[in-house]
């Protein structure tokens, strides 16, 4: 019997790992280039949402001054939406190159809300104002993020009270968007009504239900990027009924109500054209210390402070969600290159108010690249690369109607309530406080306020139950204010200030 001949192969010489690959550590990371582009392309469709609805959030009202931002006397919501793209671009992907993590930035939702309704409509502050406000806050977040104070600030704020304000901006989006598609209105008798005389009335109406319940159906169903389908398709329906409809403004040339049943914002119509240079005219669009006379020193102060809030938190929570989605925490539970992270999330800050478009900060979206195998930046700058590119499409913002983009505001405020289960409601001492501050968000058309109320009855439970020494110095401090914030009148009477 012969022996058995075995042939040995020689083991195949290992490829070196490509620049790229060494760079963002990618298959350290157990992923390949194919599958961070693939997780940035999925994030990207998941949070595309913010490129239409940030300019119809902040693109149609007006400043103090009665003007529109960008300086004029029309919204221009094709300059936001360029700009808006350019930020989310160039911020993302910096958070890849810098902090090397799958995390993508845009302009924070509720924050613009607040900017809007809460900083720029106040009498007297001019756009340039509130941007400028947002630029003195990035700044100081990211000189707390150099000094490590950010962390003993997070401390100080009650838990309850930071989840009450996350779901009071929910409510408070949620009442804007309702308010702006028609489903209530202002009434005879009461402040708000149902529709038309208590009834739905009208065709867009109809594209704001059936746009609402599609993203209802879609997020059930787990299809990522439903916000951004939802959008979509009620303006593609939005579109269908006015050509067959005619249904025209509800409003003349004048602002007068002419046509109850009508478009609220803008008539939905195919533009001129899809594809467009993009404007950046709003770049430096900022006054730095413009608001502090057009608001009054506390009333600034206060306000920062309000911004810091929810720009700190957010931002905290985003980063840790993501990373625990994609195994990207250490030992301790904190983000991989966190202080990079955090830098580079205050320097967006600041980047969005100097650019005129609101805060910019984490996406908790960045978990659905995650969760499809982004591990690194890669996926990151695959994110802010089709950011940019949105910028050229830009023109296609404006013909989507309050009716057709309303019911993601409505879907962001659904999202931002399920924190409420975090809140020990039998607990008065947080319970009572969180509640204030909930509901006086909506209820006053004010987020600061309910800040404020929130954290000076948070203060007044604890010292009447005998627990002031748990109160953290700085909460004294700024329920302080607040107090002086909400006095500042009588004050002024006092001292014969004008």
């Amino acid at each position: 019997m012969f022996p058995t001949l075995t042939l040995m192969s020689s083991p195949a010489p290992a490829v070196a790992p490509s620049a790229l690959d060494r760079f963002f550590h990618i298959s350290e990371r157990g992923s390949s280039v194919a599958q961070e582009i693939r997780g940035g392309f999925v994030t990207f469709f998941a949070m595309a949402y913010i490129v239409v609805l940030n300019p119809l959030i902040i693109g149609t009202v007006k400043d103090g001054t009665g003007e529109f931002l960008g300086g004029g006397q029309a919204p221009n919501l094709a300059m936001v939406a360029a700009c808006t793209g350019l930020v989310a671009g160039v911020m993302t992907i910096l958070m890849g190159v810098v902090a090397n993590y799958p995390m993508a930035l845009a302009t924070g939702l509720g924050l613009n809300a607040f900017v809007a309704f809460g900083i720029a409509a106040t009498p007297g502050v001019t756009w340039a104002d509130a941007m400028g406000l947002i630029v003195l806050e990035g700044l100081i977040i990211l000189v707390l993020v150099l000094t490590g104070i950010r962390r003993a600030v997070l401390y100080a704020i009650p838990s309850g009270l930071k989840t009450a304000i996350t779901i009071g901006i929910g409510l408070f989006l949620t009442f804007i968007a309702l308010f702006d598609a028609g489903i209530i209105r202002k009434a005879p008798a009461t402040p708000v009504e149902l529709g038309i005389g208590g009834e739905l009335s009208g065709w867009p109406a109809l594209v704001f239900v059936l746009g609402l319940f599609t993203i209802a159906v879609l997020l059930v169903r787990k299809v990522t990027g439903a916000i951004l389908y939802g959008i979509v398709g009620a303006t593609v329906l939005a579109l269908v009924v006015e050509g067959v409809g005619r249904i025209g403004s509800q409003t003349d040339a004048t602002g007068k109500v002419v046509n109850p049943a009508g478009w609220s914002l803008n008539v939905p119509k195919l533009p001129e054209q899809v594809v467009a240079t993009p404007q950046f005219d709003l770049l430096g669009n900022f006054s730095l210390l413009g608001s502090f006379s057009s608001l009054g020193v506390i009333a600034a102060i206060l306000t920062i402070f309000t911004l810091l809030l929810a720009d700190f938190f957010d931002t905290m929570g985003t980063m840790v969600a993501v990373g625990s989605e994609g195994g990207l925490l250490d030992e301790e539970g904190n983000p991989l290159n966190s202080q990079r992270i955090l830098i580079v999330d205050s320097v967006a800050a600041a980047a969005g108010g100097a650019a005129g478009v609101s805060s910019n900060t984490s996406y908790i979206e960045s978990a659905a690249g995650v969760g499809d195998g982004a591990r690194t930046g890669l996926a990151s700058v695959t994110t802010g690369v089709l950011f940019l590119l949105s910028m050229f499409f830009a023109p296609l913002v404006s013909i989507v109607p309050h009716e057709a983009a309303t019911p993601a505001l409505v879907i962001v405020g659904f999202l931002m309530m399920q924190n409420v289960t975090d809140i020990d409601w039998r607990d008065i001492e947080i319970a009572l406080p969180a509640f204030l501050t909930m509901v006086l968000m909506p209820f006053s058309y004010s987020i600061s306020a309910g800040i404020g109320v929130g954290f000076i009855a948070y203060v007044v439970m604890k010292v009447v139950r005998g627990k002031a020494s748990q109160i953290h110095p700085l909460l004294w401090g700024v329920a302080g204010l607040f107090v002086i914030y909400f006095a500042i009148d009588p004050i002024k009477q006092v001292f014969g200030v004008a």
